[in-house]
């Protein structure tokens, strides 16, 4: 790729919304109110706005390898912390994606050097689901549901967060599992169980 083919294309893209509303960078420039806090995965083939089909502004992104949320990761937490406490967002969806190299990685038995610390995260939902995941005889398709049972995993983190317990108490936030299927482009709703999530959290990790 051409570096400054990057920047003739932002100048494209300055005219483009420029030519459709005069203000449309005055009006950004005045602040973000987003309802959604999108973690995803850093996979470039997964782009979270456009794949939700959001505009800038209306989304609050973070994304790392395997959309992760370890309970130790600075940089998840305060992310949460920022969106739920300050933003207000209504709703934290973490989103996978069925291929991922970093769930593929994990399966590995191999030594990957710094990234062994955050691969563990991920060994470790496989070992919590070792029964279900073992019997799966297609290793493809063991493969996408470890997708979707990470995806179910850091689901279960962010409820942890006393940020997120707090907010569902008084404003009824809500947390999502999705998967974006890149065979099909389509993004699939894991029907993540909230309030029974919740229950089972709060007889553990219940904050005031």
């Amino acid at each position: 790729m051409d570096i400054k083919q990057i920047f003739k294309n932002n100048q494209e893209w300055v005219r483009q919304k420029l030519e459709v509303d005069s203000n449309y960078f005055n009006d950004l420039s005045k602040g973000q109110n987003p309802d959604i806090l999108y973690i995803g995965c850093s996979d470039s083939r997964v782009t979270a706005e456009e794949l939700m089909g959001v505009s800038p502004g209306e989304a609050f992104v973070h994304r790392n390898i395997a959309n992760m949320v370890p309970n130790t990761d600075l940089s998840a937490m305060s992310v949460i912390d920022y969106a739920v406490l300050h933003l207000k967002v209504n709703h934290v969806v973490v989103c996978g994606h069925y291929f991922c190299g970093g769930v593929k990685a994990a399966m590995q038995s191999q030594d990957l050097g710094i990234l062994n610390p955050w691969l563990r995260n991920i060994r470790d939902v496989y070992r919590l689901h070792k029964e279900e995941l073992n019997a799966i005889q297609d290793e493809d398709q063991r493969y996408n549901r470890l997708v979707e049972l990470n995806v179910q995993e850091q689901c279960v983190n962010v409820i942890k967060t006393a940020e997120v317990q707090r907010a569902h108490r008084e404003r009824g936030i809500t947390v999502h599992g999705w998967v974006f299927d890149i065979h099909s482009g389509k993004l699939i709703d894991l029907e993540i169980d909230f309030s029974k999530i919740m229950k089972n959290v709060m007889e553990i990790y219940h904050l005031e």
